[in-house]
């Protein structure tokens, strides 16, 4: 049974390596080490261009409020080893009871576009409290990333038409459904059906009735107008419960009967069939009853292909309902983030790149304290460029692509570029105030239309340019060569 004292903690929401290691550090006498870790993914999701930032609020009020409760040690003092003796001793679950989290922080703000292999998240601080944020923080950006690209990519091919997410009764559970509903709404996403969502977000709520409503009724005609009498101002009228074609006659003569009353008919939906054929003969029929501004709304396991053929066969819809496919991610089951040490702090300050190699070259990590460079040039995004913060040159860079060192940029002194990591918490304290949803949502789109159309096609997309900075790769070469015994010409 659950105690009032861990009502809404979540501080156990962390794999159980993570508190080991912890512990570990602490018996070795190094807790109190600073690190350096990174966040970053591999390669970009639904074999797409590009991603979608999304889940620095959420990071921030995780973080914000991590504590650890009585209940919570009591738990972790529960935990025994292969030997049946605790896990973890007093003195560390007294500390952990005390323990105040004080990181530093930096993030890519949320709606922006991001690349593999660059930093979207950046965390310092004492090592063991480092490693237990790196599960959540994963968590939280894996998930809503991902989930907002999706989204990017179906209102992207909606092409400007409003996309209502409908996702939550297949959503990954109450909390995936949460998140998804949020991660939608920065994607590009008009509305939700999830109406929690809409309350806490801030997001505008959709929705009308289902099949179940026409079938309550001893007739469609009956349904429709039962509907149209109990909300005249939300009647778009789901006609292929029994008969589309007959589904859409019934709708008209509602929307006859509910004009004439002074109401708006706002039209029908289509749920299944050729959804082509079906929404032109439902534009003939609307517009022929004198309807020319009522929509046309599709839904059906809708996805960002389907969409798109739809548009190329010209087929007059107005509106999607998207859910199935959105809010599991439908091609892309996570989008495997990593959590990487890049440095360590000796107690003179100064920061020692480490390194972690591999037999996979594209799972060897970037060493040191990073930031990113984003340039731009004639209003597009040019190329982003990885940098360790202690050695930029104050000159002209070089950015080098690490998997193919022929391909680089050269980027002037004076050219224009911006920041991507942006200061979140100093010591624990946040120093960021997140921007409305609604400001978010249309930084999505701003930041989608500064790439080129090679960069956002669906099929083959054109690889945008991320690489090292000539000294960051330098010194990476240089610790490969140190960590594989190799000594340098």
């Amino acid at each position: 049974m659950r105690t009032r004292a861990d009502v809404g903690s979540r501080a156990l929401l962390t794999d159980l390596y993570q508190i080991t290691m912890a512990y570990g550090y602490r018996k070795a006498g190094i807790a109190q080490t600073r690190g350096c870790f990174h966040v970053a993914f591999r390669a970009n999701p639904f074999h797409g261009g590009y991603a979608i930032a999304c889940g620095l609020e959420p990071v921030m009020e995780y973080l914000h409020g991590l504590r650890f409760t009585g209940a919570d040690c009591d738990f972790l003092g529960s935990q025994v080893g292969n030997d049946d003796k605790p896990l973890f001793d007093a003195a560390f679950l007294d500390e952990l009871r005390e323990m105040r989290f004080d990181l530093d922080v930096d993030g890519v703000p949320e709606g922006t576009v991001v690349f593999p292999n660059e930093p979207i998240l950046r965390v310092r601080g004492p090592i063991g409290q480092c490693q237990i944020a790196e599960t959540p923080l994963l968590n939280l950006i894996n998930f809503q990333t991902l989930i907002a690209t999706k989204a990017s990519r179906v209102c992207r091919a909606a092409q400007g038409d409003p996309v209502a997410e409908f996702g939550l009764r297949r959503a990954q559970g109450p909390d995936g459904g949460m998140g998804a509903s949020r991660a939608c709404y920065v994607g590009g996403c008009a509305s939700t059906s999830n109406v929690l969502a809409a309350m806490r977000y801030g997001i505008p709520a959709s929705g009308t009735h289902a099949h179940s409503w026409v079938m309550a009724f001893p007739t469609e005609e009956e349904a429709f107008e039962a509907y149209i009498d109990a909300l005249p101002n939300n009647a778009v009228l789901l006609v292929d419960t029994y008969d589309t074609l007959t589904g859409l006659k019934n709708a008209i003569a509602a929307g006859k009967r509910l004009e004439a009353r002074g109401h708006k008919f706002a039209g029908v939906r289509i749920d299944s069939g050729d959804l082509a054929w079906f929404s032109r003969q439902a534009r003939i029929a609307l517009d022929a009853a004198g309807f020319p501004s009522a929509m046309v709304v599709a839904s059906n396991e809708l996805d960002e292909y389907l969409i798109e053929s739809l548009k190329e066969q010209g087929a007059p819809i107005d509106a999607w309902g998207v859910g199935t496919r959105l809010v599991t991610a439908d091609g892309q089951s996570s989008l495997g983030g990593v959590y990487k040490l890049s440095a360590v702090q000796e107690p003179d300050g100064e920061w020692q790149p480490r390194i972690k190699v591999s037999e996979q070259t594209e799972k060897t990590t970037t060493p040191g304290v990073l930031g990113v460079r984003r340039y731009v040039r004639d209003g597009l995004f040019a190329g982003d460029m990885v940098y360790n913060l202690a050695d930029l040159p104050a000159g002209d860079s070089t950015m080098i692509d690490p998997a193919d060192i022929t391909r680089r940029k050269i980027f002037a002194a004076d050219e224009r570029y911006e920041e991507l990591l942006v200061p979140v918490f100093r010591a624990g304290e946040p120093v960021y105030t997140p921007p409305p949803l609604e400001q978010v949502r249309a930084r999505t789109a701003e930041q989608v239309a500064c790439l080129d159309a090679s960069h956002t096609r669906f099929l083959n997309p054109h690889r945008y340019a991320v690489g090292m900075e000539q000294g960051l790769l330098d010194m990476r070469t240089r610790l490969i060569l140190e960590a594989r015994g190799v000594e340098e010409e």
